[in-house]
């Protein structure tokens, strides 16, 4: 039998974790106003399934070596920053804001899904969260440890369908209010390709000193 009062607290960590803005939302933010709900929703769907690659990573110890090995934690971070930050500034670099046309801005679902897996496992945050608080929530006398790590990967996920998919929902909506404001949807572009760039920045400088 597992225990299950822990979860309840695990849940509200996670809860919280993911309701502060931070580099899975802006991908999610950014997926949802370019191609409306669709891509808002492979974007997240992507992010869950980095989420459960997180999950296995910590189940299986490996995230112990990047913990005893500081320099491959640290190489980890400066490529995560560098990708999120490419894609900040590809925001700002674009003639075409969010409201534009479908055939000229969205992406393959594939790619959408594939960029929104890589946001995660590239988020220095996620890494910083499973060392510090996921290993605390697997102990031998809660039962088989293989059901733990499923048990906090659902609730991983069930939060990151909720707060990221309800963006997702939106994004049909918002995209074609920015359609009939074309000056107000290229400044929301900037400003969103401005904030990946600096949460990137932020979060690496955050991981390094963490580390």
């Amino acid at each position: 039998m597992i225990e299950t009062a822990h979860l309840w607290l695990f849940f509200l960590m996670v809860l919280g974790v993911v309701l502060l803005p931070g580099l899975d939302m802006a991908y999610v933010m950014a997926s949802s106003l370019v191609g409306g709900q669709r891509s808002g929703l492979l974007a997240t769907a992507g992010v869950i399934a980095g989420g459960a690659c997180h999950v296995l990573l910590g189940a299986l110890g490996v995230l112990v070596v990047l913990k005893l090995v500081p320099t491959a934690f640290n190489l980890m971070l400066v490529a995560g920053a560098l990708y999120i930050a490419w894609i900040g500034w590809s925001l700002l670099r674009s003639r075409v804001a969010f409201g534009a046309s479908p055939s000229t801005r969205v992406r393959s679902g594939a790619a959408t899904f594939g960029k929104g897996m890589a946001t995660c496992l590239l988020n220095p945050k996620a890494y910083l969260f499973m060392l510090a608080v996921f290993p605390q929530f697997l102990k031998p006398e809660y039962g088989p440890l293989w059901l733990q790590a499923l048990a906090l990967w659902v609730i991983i996920a069930t939060c990151q369908a909720a707060v990221y998919g309800g963006m997702a929902l939106a994004g049909d909506r918002v995209k074609a209010w920015l359609g009939s404001k074309p000056a107000t949807d290229l400044l929301l572009a900037r400003l969103v390709g401005l904030m990946l760039i600096a949460a990137a920045a932020f979060t690496a400088w955050e991981g390094w000193h963490l580390s």
